[in-house]
């Protein structure tokens, strides 16, 4: 296989993401987005002119690039120009898209226990897994980097070590979470990762974690268009219908803004049903006010 050449460019850019601590799984998709803009324009990226930035992002709409794949593109971009090239005036010349916000898909309560008790065998490992990404509000990545010194039993705390945003942070740890965990250790005595793949060096890959839910939805009969992330959205709705506080909800999860969490609130049905709605008081005032134009 022919070794691709480091360019000088390249390089400054891989150095500057250095200096400011990015992961390397996002130091290679912004490498990847500028390759992708320098084969568009068939020249070196840095010598790039405003309207070679207007043709590219006008290919992308008219190619029907996702909004997504576009401002995950734009946001490399804006890295190479004002950071690594040092012209920040290029910024002015780029647009994001504007996705359209849909309402997480929300399991029941019921639905959850049902899925779980579908997962599929051999054993405890599956079940345990998607008990964690429910009962502990973790993404997959999260799920399957866990180790068993993570399961801090004296405390009932996980520790998410290198979550997203590179950010470490504690997550709960009910005693019926806690009892499935002991039970899946006495099965397997896992000794590095608490969720080893093939071969036990390695961890679970979330593409296998991911394809045990699957197969326990349809096993379950869920009709519903739900993912494994649906897990985390459905424990958060849950616990915003159980009048929990969004802030403590927002540590939970790990989000970092407020506005992220509080979008739960959308599809909290038990807690839309039980507000009182102002037009009840409304409607009792004006029932007043005719029985005394009555009297």
């Amino acid at each position: 296989m022919k070794e691709e050449k480091t360019t000088p460019l390249r390089q400054r850019m891989i150095e500057d993401m250095d200096i400011r601590g990015l992961r390397e799984k996002t130091q290679k998709a912004h490498i990847r987005n500028v390759k992708h803009f320098a084969s568009f324009l068939g020249r070196p990226p840095d010598t790039a002119t405003p309207e070679d930035l207007r043709a590219y992002q006008l290919r992308m709409t008219q190619d029907g690039v996702s909004a997504s794949t576009f401002n995950v593109r734009i946001i490399s971009l804006r890295f190479l120009f004002g950071i690594t090239c040092g012209r920040d005036e290029m910024k002015r010349f780029m647009q994001f898209h504007r996705k359209p916000r849909k309402l997480p898909i929300v399991l029941s309560v019921e639905e959850v226990a049902d899925l779980t008790a579908a997962v599929p065998g051999p054993g405890l490992k599956y079940r345990a897994a998607l008990g964690i990404s429910y009962g502990a509000v973790l993404r997959a990545s999260e799920v399957c980097n866990l180790k068993v010194k993570d399961i801090d039993s004296d405390r009932m705390l996980i520790h998410v070590d290198d979550g997203r945003g590179g950010r470490d942070r504690k997550a709960m740890l009910s005693p019926s979470l806690l009892d499935l965990l002991r039970a899946w250790w006495r099965e397997a005595r896992p000794e590095g990762w608490l969720f080893p793949g093939k071969p036990k060096i390695s961890p679970l890959s979330p593409r296998q974690l991911n394809r045990a839910f699957t197969l326990a939805k349809h096993m379950a009969g869920i009709q519903k268009p739900a993912t494994l992330h649906t897990l985390r959205h459905s424990f958060a709705t849950h616990l915003l219908e159980a009048n929990t506080d969004v802030r403590v909800i927002q540590v939970l999860l790990g989000h970092s803004k407020l506005t992220t969490t509080a979008r739960y609130a959308h599809v909290a049905t038990k807690t839309i049903r039980s507000t009182v709605s102002p037009f009840e008081q409304m409607k009792l005032l004006q029932d007043e006010t005719q029985r005394r134009g009555l009297e």
